[in-house]
């Protein structure tokens, strides 16, 4: 497989991901985003607000390659939150911004397999070094995990998910 050819499928793999994802937020309202409609804490716009700040944060740590690097764990409990100032239509703006940083730098990296420090965080302590492509496949693992988490709280809340829309 050419480099290039590599590329191409990571950016059209990665946007299928995030493609099934947005399914979910079809029609919703901000509250609607909000509810809660399982015994987990999870909702649609919690799951949404989480997948754009670990891209984000993935492509921060492919940028910066700080070797002290530490994971922030004072944001963890709003982590999965949609925040009282935030919409759907917001964050999915900027999700737009940070999937054009993770195309252009999936077009640009010198090479995937470039070793990368990752930020050290309390339930890993000792400094990881992976791969560009792992990074990225971390993200795409992220994206489709989350998805199937989405289509449940989706279907819970009415009846609709990825392959039906309820009219």
């Amino acid at each position: 497989m050419t480099v290039d050819r590599e590329r191409a499928d990571l950016i059209a793999a990665l946007a299928e991901q995030r493609r099934l994802f947005n399914i979910t937020l079809r029609g919703l309202s901000d509250e609607q985003a909000r509810q809660r409609t399982t015994v987990s804490e999870l909702t649609l716009g919690g799951l949404l607000h989480h997948l754009v700040a670990t891209e984000r944060h993935w492509i921060q740590v492919i940028i910066e390659r700080d070797e002290n690097s530490e994971f922030d764990v004072a944001g963890m409990d709003s982590q999965y939150r949609l925040g009282p100032d935030e919409t759907v239509a917001g964050l999915l703006a900027d999700w737009d911004v940070v999937t054009a940083q993770t195309e252009k730098l999936i077009r640009e990296v010198d090479s995937f397999d470039t070793p990368i420090p990752i930020p050290t965080a309390p339930w890993a302590p000792e400094r990881e070094w992976w791969p560009v492509r792992v990074i990225l496949f971390n993200i795409f693992r992220e994206i489709a995990h989350h998805s199937g988490h989405a289509d449940i709280i989706r279907e819970s809340l009415d009846g609709a998910n990825t392959t039906y829309q309820r009219v």
